[in-house]
């Protein structure tokens, strides 16, 4: 569990609560690690100096004290709906009446996780992309009882640390961000099936092709600026778009001998698997360290 502070408290609660000294040392390290090398590639956030923002984050074993004066709470455990409904309900136990309840699930709904606590109108999903640092943004969603304050209060704190929210008026099962990238894996895994491309070309299609366009601009806008205007696209392509979609499959089982021929496509030997995790993790960050550097001055231009 870890508390740092910066104009206000925020409280982060971790997947480990242990009151063992070297767990909370080695998540200082690591927070420290990852400071030097945002400071390296010139992406730390905020005005204060690494040594500064450091001296913010302290751990603590003590569920009650961590909670002392915090104005926002990000919950970061498993994804586990057990597991999260006992930590909101200790939560729910110790903060006061203007504390904001937030957790980082990626699929489960505020329903699901909120419903019956006594402080649910400050509750909220405040939903991350990993890795967050490099990729900002946050889907915000409610749960029914949410107060519209709680909302825009989350909307604006994340703003401030400069990351990139967006509301969602309504809970929806996977969100959206998921929603979007389930069906490209959908899809991608009955191409794969039907024998049309090999796996390792279909995520050049995304990598080399769609994913360079959506680096900077949504599936609405791109569609928008290939015609007239967004209704021109719609009239001229349409009737194309009703056909092709006509041909999508159901949806696939995920397990069987496809998963194992994209599985073992991905895998550039069998041997050191983690080894290659790392490197392209590391990869993956370093890409995406650039590009979000290249976004920032795009912005400023």
């Amino acid at each position: 569990m870890w508390e740092g502070t910066q104009a206000g408290t925020v409280s982060r609660l971790s997947p480990s609560v242990s009151s063992d000294v070297g767990t909370r040392e080695g998540g200082r390290d690591e927070a420290r690690k990852q400071m030097e090398e945002l400071m390296k590639s010139e992406m730390l956030r905020g005005t204060l100096s690494m040594e500064d923002q450091m001296a913010l984050i302290s751990g603590c074993t003590d569920l009650k004290e961590a909670l002392h004066g915090a104005q926002y709470i990000q919950e970061c455990v498993p994804e586990n709906l057990d597991l999260k409904l006992k930590i909101f309900s200790e939560l729910d136990l110790y903060v006061n009446d203007s504390t904001i309840i937030s957790s980082s699930t990626s699929c489960l709904s505020p329903t699901s996780m909120f419903t019956g606590l006594q402080h649910v109108k400050n509750c909220i999903v405040a939903h991350p992309v990993n890795p967050p640092y490099y990729v900002p943004l946050v889907e915000l969603v409610p749960h029914p009882q949410t107060e519209i304050a709680t909302v825009e209060r989350t909307y604006n704190l994340m703003k401030k640390v400069g990351q990139s929210p967006v509301k969602l008026m309504k809970e929806m099962d996977g969100f959206v961000l998921n929603r979007l990238q389930y069906a490209v894996i959908s899809e991608a895994w009955r191409l794969v099936q039907d024998g049309v491309i090999s796996p390792r070309d279909v995520d050049l299609v995304m990598s080399e092709g769609l994913g360079m366009r959506y680096a900077f601009l949504g599936p609405l806008e791109t569609a928008h600026l290939n015609a007239e205007g967004f209704k021109s696209y719609c009239e001229r392509y349409g009737e194309s778009i009703k056909r092709v979609l006509a041909t999508f499959g159901p949806v696939p089982e995920f397990d069987g001998e496809i998963a194992e021929k994209i599985d073992q496509a991905l895998w550039e030997h069998e041997r050191d698997k983690d080894d290659q995790l790392k490197a392209g993790r590391e990869y993956r960050n370093t890409c995406l360290s650039h590009l979000a550097k290249l976004k920032k001055e795009m912005k400023k231009n």
